[in-house]
């Protein structure tokens, strides 16, 4: 049996190993949240102990949902008599998505309309909506065409731990404290003996999580008191009492030795009397010392192990101020130099202004904040005897300034798409030639791709390999990252002149994540990383445009753009490479989204020649060729000379109303216009595909939109 654990973003990792160490037989990570093979004492023991979750969804239906009325007739198919009675109340949550179903609340009222349509026929009575507090809620999902009706197992939001009386202006989710914490590695630290300090504590979210953690206090025993926490009639109440009975019991023995560890101070006094009542109300209040101090006033922490957990301010309603997590960064490495520490900042400039090393980064999500969690480990390591610090060169300073000065006018757009590889730096100073590209991993670790540019021939090499090391000592400067995950492709002069130097053999693949897909990259193995980042509103252009439809990648490279296509609900895929490594990467990236069968097809071949040769009908092709090709085992190939044959074979595989996508990069490439003209509608839609991250290079490449003529 499987159902569907939600968690906010970025802890769908954490969540997925806490349901398999809960006794779930299988949690596989997806966007917000982890799909879950599990039995429903599973599922309850998930809603009584996960301390990620938001909630534990059970399935009861799906179905083909391609309008409002596939959408009631669905769910009036349902019985409802077997999950809730006439005197039960109950509630839908809607979440949809796509072109069909467009509003929640209009979805909502569908199905709430079915289900008192269906008990009214079946019992004579119909059952009451409770939106705030009803015996029943049901889950609604909508996405790609189908739709999912579930139980919500949880009866509310799960982050809700029954202890809080007071919050601050900026409430930390208790569900993402327990992330900061278990990032921490808390669990471990004080099985060691460890304290935990919280030196802008608020109103205590982290330092009580971490004492109920440490009392093995169930997260869900108080939520519902002596209730279940949902009254449907699949619910399996005796075994929830044993449940809540083994919790109890573990409990007792856990808060019979919690010890007195836990140290939190704030600069407010109203945040610490919150503290105070909250503790009080989780019954911790007598293991938490509590004081109303300045970070600058920390004293000396005197266990020699321990974990600072904190989550200092930077949302819109609280000051988010550079300075203040430098002197945070001061503080903890003056107080506790070998400690472990997890801080939850408001973006990646903020966690770099602390000074301290992360030893890993994770993006996550605060509500609708997006924040950037930093691990250290520890935080303050031994300096090597007669090293310090030195200041950057100067033109490493500039090349710092300038990164500094790009990440913050990105961020607002990253946050807004959901951007997670993007280009940090593009020769932005000529002298410093180079492209600075941050790939993020699912994980939350951070890698960077710095790829040296040709220099003029008059600059003698000497100068260009300085410009180089201040560009790198820049680099690991601003990102605070080391050298180990930062790849460095560079040229060296050989025969034929200038090219690109030997290439790293790792075999090291990261997973990345572009919109709703996961795919493979390779940073060190090859010239490019699997992963043209230019092409980013193009492949979702494409991919929005396939679903339901038949979709065609030639030249296709590692497939992402066929990877988007398929996530995004393409009914088939073609895709046609003559490099069987790249097919293999392509395979690989399918096989990471759940995605194969006989719809997605894979054809290793010279593209022009399969094309000429295939008969069959597309809606959607995307057509990125190289500028040049030479392969022993295919015609030679050139974009400038080849490009309308290639173009008319194309547009002949169209299916009416079907677009073909035409792009390279080849600087001095001239579309012949009026060869194209005699079989095609060309548009130039270049200007629309290059993101803001690309905008300093707008011809990194050009793209076209074609018809067929008289389409």
């Amino acid at each position: 049996m499987k159902f569907f654990a939600s968690c906010g973003k970025g802890l769908e990792y954490l969540l997925a190993d806490e349901l398999v160490a809960l006794g779930c037989a299988r949690a596989t990570a997806t966007i917000a949240g982890a799909n879950v093979e599990g039995s429903l004492l599973d599922a309850q023991r998930a809603v009584l102990w996960s301390r990620l979750a938001s909630r534990i969804l059970w399935p009861i239906s799906e179905f083909e949902c391609a309008d409002e009325h596939a959408l009631y007739a669905g769910a009036a198919a349902v019985d409802w008599t077997r999950h809730l009675s006439p005197n039960h109340t109950f509630a839908i949550d809607a979440h949809v998505s796509g072109s069909a179903i467009t509003h929640a609340r209009y979805a909502a009222q569908r199905v709430k309309d079915a289900v008192v349509d269906t008990l009214r026929a079946s019992t004579g009575q119909r059952p009451d909506v409770d939106v705030e507090s009803p015996d029943v809620r049901i889950n609604l999902v909508v996405r790609k065409g189908r739709a999912t009706l579930s139980i919500d197992l949880s009866g509310g939001p799960m982050h809700r731990r029954g202890w809080r009386r007071v919050q601050g202006a900026a409430p930390l989710k208790e569900t993402v404290a327990a992330a900061v914490l278990a990032r921490a590695g808390w669990a471990q630290a004080y099985a060691e003996g460890g304290d935990l300090l919280d030196p802008m504590c608020g109103s205590g979210t982290l330092l009580i999580e971490g004492a109920l953690m440490a009392a093995d206090v169930a997260p869900g025993l108080r939520r519902h008191g002596d209730a279940m926490p949902t009254r449907w009639t699949g619910f399996d109440g005796e075994a929830w009492a044993g449940l809540r009975v083994e919790a109890i019991a573990r409990e007792a023995r856990g808060r019979a030795t919690l010890r007195p560890c836990f140290h939190g101070s704030d600069v407010d006094p109203h945040a610490i009397r919150a503290a105070h009542e909250n503790a009080q109300a989780a019954g911790v209040d007598d293991a938490i010392g509590f004081s109303v101090r300045d970070i600058a006033d920390l004293a000396p922490m005197e266990n020699p192990r321990g974990v600072v957990a904190c989550n200092p301010p930077y949302d819109a309603r609280l000051a988010a101020d550079p300075a203040l997590y430098r002197a945070l960064g001061d503080a903890l490495k003056r107080v506790a130099p070998q400690w472990r520490a997890a801080l939850l900042c408001g973006d990646g400039e903020l966690a770099r202004a602390t000074g301290l090393r992360a030893k890993k980064s994770y993006q996550l999500f605060n509500g609708a904040i997006e924040c950037s969690l930093i691990a250290v480990d520890p935080i303050a390591p031994p300096q090597r005897e007669g090293i310090e610090k030195r200041a950057l060169p100067e033109g490493a300073q500039m090349v710092a300034n300038r990164l500094r000065k790009n990440l913050d006018k990105l961020a607002r757009w990253r946050q807004q798409e959901q951007v997670s590889c993007f280009r940090a730096y593009d020769a932005d100073i000529p002298e410093y030639a180079c492209a600075v590209d941050v790939y993020t991993t699912v994980e939350g670790e951070m890698w960077l791709h710095v790829q040296e540019y040709a220099a003029p021939a008059e600059i003698p090499e000497t100068t260009t390999r300085k410009r180089l090391n201040d560009l790198l000592l820049a680099v690991r400067e601003v990102f605070a990252l080391p050298r180990e995950r930062v790849a460095v492709k560079t040229r060296s002069t050989g025969k034929g002149g200038s090219k690109y130097g030997h290439f790293d053999h790792r075999g090291q693949f990261l997973t990345v994540e572009e919109g709703a897909a996961k795919l493979q990259v390779n940073l060190f193995d090859y010239l490019d990383t699997g992963l043209f980042l230019d092409h980013r509103p193009l492949r979702a252009r494409m991919a929005r445009e396939a679903r339901g439809k038949r979709f065609l990648n030639l030249f296709c490279y590692t497939g992402v753009a066929t990877v988007q296509a398929a996530v995004e609900g393409a009914a088939q895929t073609t895709s046609v490479d003559l490099s069987a490594t790249y097919l293999e990467w392509l395979a690989d990236n399918l096989r990471g989204n759940g995605i194969g069968g006989t719809r997605h097809r894979i054809a290793q071949a010279d593209a022009l020649k399969w094309l000429e040769a295939d008969s069959g009908e597309y809606d959607v092709v995307f057509c990125d060729p190289p500028t040049f090709s030479n392969s022993k085992r295919a015609d030679d190939f050139d974009v400038q000379r080849d490009h309308v044959r290639l173009l008319r074979a194309a547009v002949a595989r169209l299916a009416p109303g079907g677009v073909l996508y035409f792009s390279n990069n080849f600087r001095r490439f001239k579309l012949d216009e009026a060869a194209l003209a005699e079989f095609a509608q060309v548009e130039d839609i270049s200007a629309s595909t290059i993101p803001p991250d690309f905008a300093r290079n707008a011809r990194i490449h050009r793209a076209w939109r074609i018809l067929a003529s008289g389409s």
